[in-house]
């Protein structure tokens, strides 16, 4: 009698990464955007998003950001709704991110659940209301690079 029993093995997070799709931004690294989408990364897990804000000129000392906590993304013609998960490098409301100066770059990301694999082009929406949010409309990611920017790779493992 054969009792060898078949194990689930957990893939690790390298394995997992290999198996994700990273489109980058052309224009995700000009600097003189105030605030920019660098990177999509898209798995079966999660969507990734990476983004870089600049501190605007107008505010002596940079000013301040965050981010709502009922941020989320939506396939453009959908009314489905991806709610954020987690928000690395930037504070969820009410918590802010104070400046130093104008100017200055605050390079954040931002986790939501995994989009439909047909998805082309998102919303990025922190909040529909007026004001000054973080709000992407129709962002088509389909013909981004699957090439790193050149600033984004690491130089020496110091």
């Amino acid at each position: 009698m054969d009792t060898r029993i078949k194990k689930n093995v957990e893939k690790t997070i390298k394995e997992k990464q290999k198996e994700s799709k990273v489109l980058y931004n052309p224009k995700g690294t000009q600097y003189k955007q105030e605030k920019s989408i660098k990177c999509i990364e898209l798995t079966d897990e999660y969507t990734r998003i990476d983004f870089l804000f600049k501190s605007p000129h107008y505010y002596i000392n940079g000013g301040w950001v965050q981010i709502d906590g009922d941020s989320f993304i939506r396939p453009v013609g959908s009314e489905a709704k991806y709610k954020l998960i987690q928000a690395i490098n930037i504070p969820v409301t009410p918590i802010k991110h104070y400046f130093k100066r104008s100017g200055e770059f605050l390079s954040y990301t931002l986790l939501f659940p995994a989009l439909p694999k047909n998805t082309r082009k998102i919303d990025i929406i922190e909040k529909e209301a007026p004001g000054t949010y973080f709000n992407f409309y129709a962002i088509d990611f389909s013909s981004w690079m699957t090439i790193p920017h050149a600033g984004s790779q690491v130089i020496s493992n110091n």
